[in-house]
């Protein structure tokens, strides 16, 4: 069964310039990984700047194999560094009830 992780988020809008290419280079990495499936990105529309990143893998596993890559860890860690805050990430998988 797949995970769904939820990244959530804050941007600070003068600093927008500088994260957005962090932000695709972390995308490219991820499709890149083994496991990978998809992702969307969404716009708080009632917080402005507030950003969800729903992204697929096929396990677990795979998500963190990906997260716990050096070049990830940087590339977040920058990212983490300009918003001024960490990013919060939560896994989460379907449930048939």
């Amino acid at each position: 069964m797949s995970t769904k992780i939820i990244s959530r988020r804050n941007f600070r809008l003068d600093k927008k310039d500088e994260l957005i290419p962090l932000l695709k280079k972390l995308r490219k990495s991820a499709e890149k990984q083994e496991g990978f499936v998809s992702r969307s990105t969404y716009s708080n529309l009632n917080e402005s700047g507030e950003y969800l990143v729903i992204s697929e893998w096929l396990t677990l596993e795979d998500w963190n194999r990906w997260m716990d890559k050096k070049k990830t860890r940087k590339i977040q860690g920058k990212i983490d560094s300009l918003l001024g805050e960490k990013t919060f990430f939560d896994a989460y998988q379907e449930e048939k009830f």
